[in-house]
């Protein structure tokens, strides 16, 4: 009986670079779901002229061929800053994408163990992205009917164990909520909260004001350095940084769904949402050059064709969670979808991570949104013996949190 034979290939030239991002399509060939992301997304990833944690990091990408045919792809990458916050030197894989032959996982999963060890990082965490964690970061473990949003990953069911067979252990889940303009699921608390919240002197819920971006994105920066920086692996955000999201974001920006929450003139709270592109840009095939562009463009501006509001990023100032602010952001949500009757029909959430339970409990008991979909991060110990911990809780020190 002949044994299939497999060959590992790192991606060295543009031919097995086209090779590499054109894998996903072939495993998802009659996938209703999928939505093929753009070439210039992925490749930003691993350009050294556009992603900053080349300056102290490295990434590799290879494939896996049977013969001529190409059936495996992953990639592995770290940063020594990142890595160093972690409790070992921890680096990453991603962009994985397998047939179903966990022979082929293996191989992958081998390539980037063995390169990450050899330079010093003792654990690998995947599938996540060599970047922001809003991008591309964890595996599909629930929701496989839906949609994916924009530059969030989506996955056939087997992965979960391919990458479990292999020994990579559950770190963190990451769970995906949905809030329906058209039925009733803003119950009557996020009015009444709303309502006493704002009834006191200082507080007001705005949009965002595009004429003004820079101070905008001062607000933004304030939240989001009180709201997020105490997460493990994020680090607090700068001027710079925050005008640049902004500014990149400004082609596709409603700045009607983007909201602040003041107390005394001081930023407390925000929400950033855009129109999911994920709806628009599925037919593009990956390619994004000047016809998709204005395209793009045209669908999303003139003919409004995106129905679903991705929620890029949802913040509350520690000092004020619990006083309504978030329910005073939501009820000005549901009223803008209602007395306009905007072409919007829902609105999701995503990355909320089960390592901030306030926060889960906020958007199912407030928000009254319904998880829908959940995202696993994985990680793999290259000593096995020694002891998994689960990423822990958002404020609890790592000393007194053991699996």
């Amino acid at each position: 009986m002949k044994t299939e034979s497999f060959t590992l290939r790192e991606v060295t030239g543009p031919a097995l670079e086209r090779a590499w991002l054109d894998l996903p399509k072939k495993i998802y060939r009659g996938n209703r779901n999928w939505v093929c992301p753009l070439d210039s997304d992925i490749r930003e990833v691993f350009d050294p002229d556009k992603n900053e944690l080349f300056a102290d990091g490295e990434a590799v990408r290879w494939l896996v061929c049977r013969g001529d045919e190409t059936v495996g792809r992953i990639a592995a990458f770290y940063n020594r800053e990142k890595a160093a916050l972690e409790e070992q030197p921890t680096g990453g894989c991603g962009f994985f994408e397998s047939i179903d032959d966990q022979r082929v996982a293996d191989m992958l999963f081998d390539a980037a163990r063995l390169w990450l060890a050899s330079r010093g990082m003792e654990a690998m965490d995947g599938p996540i992205n060599f970047g922001q964690r809003r991008d591309w970061w964890g595996l599909l473990v629930e929701g496989y009917e839906f949609q994916p949003l924009y530059r969030n990953p989506y996955n056939p069911p087997y992965y979960k164990e391919l990458f479990e067979r292999y020994g990579f252990r559950n770190y963190f889940n990451q769970n995906s909520y949905i809030w329906r303009a058209n039925v009733s699921e803003a119950s009557a608390r996020i009015f009444d909260r709303a309502e006493r919240l704002l009834s006191m002197p200082g507080y007001r819920v705005e949009t965002l004001d595009m004429n003004n971006l820079e101070e905008e994105a001062e607000n933004f920066r304030l939240v989001y350095n009180k709201a997020w920086a105490l997460f493990s692996g994020v680090k607090p955000m700068t001027r710079e940084e925050a005008l640049q999201l902004l500014r990149a974001l400004k082609p596709v920006i409603d700045p009607r769904i983007i909201f602040f929450a003041y107390f005394n003139d001081e930023p407390i709270g925000f929400f950033v949402t855009i129109p999911d592109l994920n709806r628009i840009i599925g037919p593009f095939r990956g390619r994004f050059g000047l016809w998709q562009k204005l395209r793009l463009l045209w669908e999303l501006k003139v003919r409004r064709r995106s129905d679903r509001i991705f929620g890029l990023i949802f913040g509350i100032a520690p000092e004020f969670h619990g006083k309504g602010v978030e329910s005073a952001i939501m009820a000005r949500y549901w009223h803008f979808l209602m007395e306009r009757q905007t072409r919007y029909k829902t609105l999701e959430l995503a990355w909320i991570g089960d390592f901030n339970p306030v926060m889960n409990r906020m958007i199912e008991n407030y928000v009254c949104a319904t998880r829908h979909k959940m995202h696993t991060t994985y990680r793999y110990l290259f000593d096995r013996e020694r002891e998994f911990r689960r990423c822990p809780r958002l404020g609890v020190k790592r000393r007194e949190t053991a699996e």
